[in-house]
């Protein structure tokens, strides 16, 4: 069962932990460092919490591109219906 559980978990989860202790860090918007000095210097990232996926990124800008070529998650009335925030405001539309 467990080798049959194993791809699904692997698609959705970022540990998989089998008879061991968790460390005890939750992914959360509260739990936020930069580690010991002195990474703690530079407030771009975290290495924990829902901001640690910032180190993960590469971000790319589209700029005067034609609505035909942008990706379908970026295009004027989000035709696949994500969450996402447009002029600071987050939302469907």
């Amino acid at each position: 069962m467990a080798r049959r559980l194993l791809p699904v978990l692997e698609r959705r989860v970022g540990r998989i932990l089998v008879n061991g202790y968790p460390t005890g860090v939750e992914v959360s918007h509260a739990m936020v460092h930069g580690g010991p000095y002195p990474s703690t210097s530079d407030g771009r990232s975290t290495s924990v919490g829902t901001l640690a996926i910032g180190r993960f990124l590469r971000p790319v800008c589209y700029q005067d591109m034609p609505a035909a070529l942008l990706p379908e998650a970026l295009r004027d009335g989000n035709p696949m219906g994500l969450w996402r925030r447009v002029d600071g405001v987050l939302g469907q539309s």
